[in-house]
């Protein structure tokens, strides 16, 4: 027979990020809506309870920008997605800020049910017959030969039911993607460049046009017509990006992931270099104690540096 006491001592919470043991055969989908319903509920969460649609917004963003990282870190070192294999470090990662995203649309719908508007299994039913609509050559239609002919098929579709090409792009999209998809719905309508060349011209053109803009602040010029200047080089470039298939945001991540890389190689050195000086204090040749010349030298050895021993 168990020990009654040690059945009826208080547990310890599991550590922060810990799973808590399902029931026995509780589905895991029904189980996560129990719980938020049991959160917002009259003895739930205050924190949980005060929640509103408005008040949640920023947590999507983050928790989506969260996702996006844990994606995009993996990908020098998990190698194929296609095959099979263990699970690597990523993955663990995934699954984590997979369900942070899940979390959010659970709350939202709950919020929602709560008002009588709709629950979570609308949700899903909805995209459920969103997808089978917009995959007919998968349910019941014609098949199509390849991803690009799906796509052409996807957007006749949804442009049956918009007043313009430029209809349902979230304006509140990174300025790079809203431009990209800006200028791809722009390019499947026939505006479009003749070849890449053109674009090439374009963008050399915008760069001239604000090396101008700059050169007349010094004169009086306007600075507004500068910052256009500048967005039309950056759109230019999208582009540019898009002819030759590349995905402007992602690219611009990985420049700024890999200059914070050669960045902290550089305090790295300029640490290691003050402790074989002997320097006592931390912090020896700080930033704004470098010359110019010296930063660049530093820059150059960074590019090696961090490739070879860096982040």
């Amino acid at each position: 027979m168990a020990d009654k006491r040690k059945d009826d001592a208080p547990q310890a919470p599991p550590p922060d990020g810990a799973e808590t043991p399902p029931p026995d055969g509780a589905d895991p989908v029904e189980r996560l809506l129990r719980v938020m319903a049991t959160l917002r509920g009259g003895e739930g969460c205050p924190w949980d309870r005060a929640q509103t649609h408005r008040s949640l917004a920023p947590f999507l963003i983050e928790e989506a920008y969260e996702l996006i990282e844990a994606i995009e870190r993996g990908d020098e070192t998990s190698g194929d997605e296609t095959g099979g294999g263990q699970p690597t470090p990523r993955d663990a990662a995934m699954r984590e800020e997979l369900g942070d995203v899940l979390l959010q649309v659970v709350f939202h719908a709950q919020i929602a049910e709560e008002r009588g508007a709709f629950s979570f299994r609308d949700v899903a039913g909805a995209l459920a017959g969103k997808l089978e609509a917009r995959h007919p050559h998968v349910f019941g239609g014609d098949p199509l030969p390849n991803s690009a002919a799906v796509q052409d098929a996807w957007h006749r579709a949804k442009m049956k039911n918009r007043d313009s090409a430029m209809d349902g792009i979230p304006a509140a999209l990174p300025a790079l993607q809203w431009a990209n998809q800006v200028s791809q719905r722009a390019a499947r309508e026939g505006f479009e460049w003749n070849h890449k060349g053109e674009i090439h011209d374009k963008a050399a053109e915008e760069l001239g046009e604000f090396r101008a803009a700059i050169s007349a602040l010094n004169d009086g010029g306007s600075r507004a017509e500068a910052e256009m200047e500048l967005g039309d080089l950056l759109f230019s470039l999208v582009q540019l990006a898009r002819w030759e298939n590349i995905d402007p945001e992602t690219a611009l991540r990985r420049s700024t992931r890999k200059f914070i890389a050669r960045f902290r190689w550089m305090e790295e050195a300029l640490r290691a270099r003050g402790a074989q000086d002997g320097e006592e204090q931390p912090g020896h040749q700080q930033p704004g104690r470098l010359e110019p010349g010296q930063w660049w030298a530093l820059w150059k050895e960074a590019k090696i540096g961090a490739k070879t021993g860096g982040d």
